[in-house]
């Protein structure tokens, strides 16, 4: 038995994290709830596998839905007696020719924190601002205490915010290293006590971890586990799974689950787990130690998988810029979304988590491509046999930005060969499925609670007009133009100016870089004269 837990390092971060990032001001945003509010004109796209529908109308009392109604066709002006007739005191609210989508959900969702200089407000409206109207903190980085509390303000509609679920990081808060199974159970009981939702692990000696598990179950919470490899090699995604883990993140722990000629992953004689170009290196080299696609071993774990009800929430835009860091350190949406804490954060370091740039180059990033092409061709076949796939981003951390790297993940989820319709379907239904939260969120549908995304451009012909920077046109008369950026986000029946939102949080960026006298600065490139702590 193990007399200490042995925690990874992007951990230690976590469980020393406690309120260090600024509470969230109160809601100055947002028109609603309404006793009854009524939008006109939409084409929905649901999540429940239907194709587009529209014109409807949609009735919302408070904060539930009332009512959706089909009001006419396509090219055909709507006939008046056919809509919900409008009484006094209602909000109308006219998106004619728009699409109107389920909120959308994000299951990774990290509340920012101290390293990344990320305030709530920032991580919020940009959150809100790309129809994220639910996540899952996996962690609860910034204390259980402080996510709870802007929980709580956020089901009030206090804030401007996200619905927050809390997974706490396993031992978290706790008096002394967890050593012993009663000691993970107590710690369990404790957490649900608190007020948590569920529980975040990063592995653990197996008894504690099967005990720890089992407890929670006991209490109907749900998990999730990010694998690390201090401890995968004694318990991989199939032993978890097994053990009554619900979610797994990323995809650490798979391609051990499939391993035919080895237990243990191909480490080099000098690899050192807290040298993260060393981790993440080696981690681009891991699929292609697994199982053949097809073999018997690769259906025999993802059979064993969906007969146990598992849900995988893959991220992979976290890793994009593995396989193409220039393009993650270029998007468009660093000129002025990104804080100049944030930029320095995620430059080249021996320190911050996830900022591995020592000498990172084409043979890495060739191996990833070769990476993403398993681990995608396992994800869509997953989905394809009726296992549970969601959509999370893990923003803050590898020049991934909260909001923007959601729809990236969308539109990763598209090239994994999902139909955008099954797109959609992950970043909604799914993730309520996962959470326990079908009966509430995921869905349009009469009684849910009216959490909405409303877009005046079609987002299953193009995912990128769900960016806040919208998607590149060229118009009739040969101007170049940008369409999209979500419209509307409505969350419990509030309806928020999604544009308005995005706007503050580049005022938010723009008083820091003056405060600072700051711009971006490439990794390595020279420092513009005048200009202070510019890059790194």
């Amino acid at each position: 038995m193990l007399k200490r837990f042995l925690l990874p390092l992007c951990l230690f971060s976590v469980l020393l994290a406690k309120a260090q990032i600024t509470d969230a001001p109160a809601r100055a945003e947002g028109d609603g709830p309404y006793d009854r509010l009524i939008i006109r004109g939409v084409t929905l796209v649901n999540s429940t596998g239907a194709p587009p529908i529209g014109p409807v109308d949609i009735v919302v009392e408070k904060n539930k839905i009332k009512s959706i109604q089909q009001v006419g066709n396509p090219g055909v002006p709507i006939d008046p007696k056919r809509r919900p007739q409008a009484k006094a005191g209602d909000k109308e609210l006219d998106c004619s020719g728009m699409y109107l989508m389920p909120g959308l959900i994000d299951m990774h969702g990290h509340i920012g924190g101290k390293a990344q200089g990320t305030p709530s407000e920032y991580v919020f409206k940009l959150w809100m601002a790309h129809g994220i109207t639910t996540i899952r903190d996996p962690s609860a980085g910034n204390g259980l205490d402080w996510v709870l509390e802007h929980k709580k303000k956020s089901q009030e509609n206090k804030i401007t915010a996200p619905r927050i679920l809390a997974y706490t990081a396993f031992g978290m808060g706790a008096k002394e290293p967890i050593s012993t199974p009663e000691q993970a159970r107590d710690w369990v009981r404790q957490n649900a006590k608190n007020g948590a939702d569920g529980i975040k692990f990063f592995g653990a000696e197996p008894e504690i971890f099967k005990a720890a598990l089992d407890e929670n179950k006991k209490l109907g919470l749900r998990s999730a586990c990010h694998h690390a490899q201090l401890e995968v090699a004694r318990m991989n995604v199939l032993a978890t799974a097994k053990a009554g883990l619900t979610t797994m993140e990323h995809w650490y722990g798979l391609p051990e689950a499939m391993f035919e000629d080895k237990t243990i992953q191909n480490y080099p004689a000098d690899y050192n787990y807290n040298n993260e170009q060393n981790r993440f290196e080696q981690a681009g080299k891991l699929w292609q130690q697994a199982a053949k696609p097809g073999s018997d071993k690769w259906n025999q774990v993802m059979d064993e998988l969906i007969a146990l009800d598992f849900t995988i929430d893959p991220t992979f835009n976290i890793y994009e810029a593995n396989r193409e860091l220039m393009l993650a350190r270029r998007a468009e949406w660093h000129d002025e979304y990104t804080l100049p804490s944030l930029w320095r954060f995620y430059g080249p370091s021996r320190v911050s988590h996830g900022s591995y740039w020592h000498n990172w180059g084409t043979e890495q990033e060739v191996e990833w491509k070769r990476n993403y092409q398993l681990w995608m061709q396992f994800i869509n076949e997953y989905k394809n046999r009726g296992g549970r796939v969601t959509a999370g981003s893990d923003s803050g951390f590898i020049y991934q930005l909260y909001g923007f790297a959601y729809t990236r993940e969308l539109e990763l989820l598209r090239e994994a060969g999902f139909h955008p319709l099954e797109v959609i379907r992950a970043a909604t239904i799914k993730g309520a499925e996962a959470l326990g939260m079908a009966d509430q969120i995921g869905s349009v549908e009469i009684g849910k609670l009216a959490d909405f995304v409303i877009v005046e451009e079609n987002p299953l012909a193009n995912l990128k007009v769900l960016y806040g920077t919208g998607a590149i046109h060229l118009d009739e008369n040969n101007e170049v133009t940008r369409v999209g950026g979500v419209k509307y986000t409505v969350k419990d029946g509030i309806v928020y100016d999604a544009k308005k939102l995005l706007a503050d949080v580049r005022a938010i960026v723009e008083t820091a870089k003056k405060d600072e006298n700051f711009q971006i600065v490439q990794p390595g490139m020279p420092q513009p004269a005048g200009k202070l702590g510019s890059g790194n």
